[in-house]
């Protein structure tokens, strides 16, 4: 746990009492201050009291007499599309309003950092999509490489249930928007920008506000360098609103598509190779195309950014090489399961929109497509690009007999069910095909997470083997 600083005597009140509250309201109560705390939920304000936790009901007016701060949960809405009103009664009556990432920023460092003989740091990701493979792999050459590091943030460890830095180490945290957003510190050592697409729009009051909320990871502290994805305009936008010139390399520019050759520093990959220049010449290059964890476009543009974030570090490029090569890829990103008479079995259920799936779309060469779920506004019309690689869909969930209308002339089956689709795709797929679970849907029909439809996918592969 981190204590958190400069809050010792005073009253700090936590809103929302899930895994990231209650780990707040430990830090805080370590830090040495009074913490009152409240939740929506009735079984959760039981459960909290029951394990000691001081509850208050902040609906009240009278209740807010001496709160220095309110501290609250990503998911509780603080400005779009309407403010809880607990936050809201913050703003009316001035009470600071922060995060778990606000104040794990400013308690990271401590008195004991003065006897390390190298400073920890801290490399912060944040994007549309990307970011929790690219904080996974970043972590993962730091450990192959023998570094000391932790990994935290929107994925794994909450950021104040991570350990207090050793000397060396390097903290590797995933950052959503409703993260940055709110955050009142943000300081990176090493900020990362993977990408942007629409997403969680009504929470940030449209594009322009989902960007602005990822911006700030970059415009709030100044971090030493940025690494920044230029393959959408915004990206390049803030590329070059960080960098003084083209030749400035505190920005490394990186791109899965684009030859970037005229900056001071970037990493690109075309072709399925990765390289590195700086200066006006390559220094170093990497073949992606063997590399099982890392298939598709999408996973090299990952690759770009863990190679930069690292490089940043100072390690070696044979170091990350190797790294890459061990790197069995995050459950449900494109996870290969298995591998049954010359079929791979590939479970992409996180791919819950329409520009996930048309990257996992675009990462085999001739795919079974498992698709379907709650499917969002839009349809997945725009799909129909990256629809040459499919053999045939097999289409389930409460939205398969709309997709079925918006693929055009893809061959495809009405199978409803996860266990109709796989026992299909099983029965009609060819050895050199990929049968692809890429939903470009949520599954909150017959799942209550991505997390447990990739599970049950992945457990009907494994029971194809007998």
């Amino acid at each position: 746990m981190i204590p958190v600083q400069g809050v010792e005597n005073q009253t700090i009140a936590v809103l929302g009492l899930g895994r990231s509250g209650r780990a707040t309201a430990a830090a805080l109560a370590a830090g040495g201050a009074h913490v009152v705390a409240w939740d929506d939920g009735v079984d959760t304000r039981e459960q909290a009291q029951a394990d000691g936790l001081h509850l208050l009901d902040l609906t009240l007016d009278r209740n807010w007499q001496g709160i220095s701060a309110l501290i609250t949960s990503p998911g509780i809405p603080h400005l779009y599309p309407k403010p809880h009103p607990i936050i809201a009664k913050a703003y009316e009556l001035g009470v600071p309003v922060d995060n778990d990432i606000g104040l794990f920023f400013r308690s990271f460092a401590s008195a004991e950092w003065e006897r390390f003989d190298t400073m920890p740091r801290v490399i912060a990701v944040t994007g549309s999509n990307g970011k929790s493979t690219t904080t996974a792999l970043i972590h993962h050459i730091l450990r192959e490489a023998g570094r000391p590091t932790q990994m935290g943030g929107n994925i794994g460890t909450g950021v104040l249930s991570l350990e207090p830095a050793h000397d060396g180490e390097v903290v590797v945290l995933e950052l959503s928007s409703y993260q940055t957003d709110l955050a009142r510190a943000l300081t990176p050592d090493i900020a990362v920008f993977t990408n942007l697409s629409p997403d969680h729009l009504d929470r940030h009051g449209g594009l322009g506000g989902y960007f602005a909320a990822k911006r700030r990871l970059f415009a709030e502290g100044g971090p030493d360098r940025a690494v920044i994805g230029v393959d959408e305009a915004e990206g390049r936008y803030l590329a070059g609103q960080l960098a003084m010139a083209p030749e400035d390399d505190r920005v490394i520019r990186i791109s899965s598509g684009q030859k970037l050759d005229q900056f001071g520093w970037s990493v690109f990959a075309r072709k399925g190779h990765l390289a590195e220049w700086r200066k006006g010449r390559q220094v170093a290059s990497i073949d992606l195309r063997a590399i099982q964890g890392l298939p598709g476009e999408h996973n090299h543009q990952n690759a770009c950014a863990a190679y930069a974030a690292t490089r940043a570090l100072g390690l070696a490029p044979r170091e990350i090489e190797r790294a890459f090569h061990s790197f069995q890829g995050l459950p449900h990103r494109s996870q290969t399961v298995a591998e049954i008479g010359g079929v791979a079995w590939v479970n992409d259920s996180k791919a819950t929109n329409v520009d996930a799936a048309a990257k996992a779309l675009a990462a085999f060469p001739r795919i079974r497509w498992i698709a379907g779920g709650m499917g969002k506004d839009g349809g997945i019309e725009a799909l129909a690009p990256f629809l040459g690689n499919v053999a045939k869909a097999y289409l389930i969930g409460h939205s398969a007999r709309d997709f079925a209308l918006q693929i055009g002339q893809t061959p495809y089956e009405i199978a409803e069910t996860m266990e109709q689709a796989v026992a299909r795709a099983a029965a009609e797929a060819q050895p050199g095909e990929t049968v692809l679970l890429a939903p470009a849907a949520a599954s909150f029909d017959q799942y209550p997470n991505f997390e447990k439809r990739g599970e049950h996918f992945t457990a009907l592969v494994k029971a194809l083997r007998g």
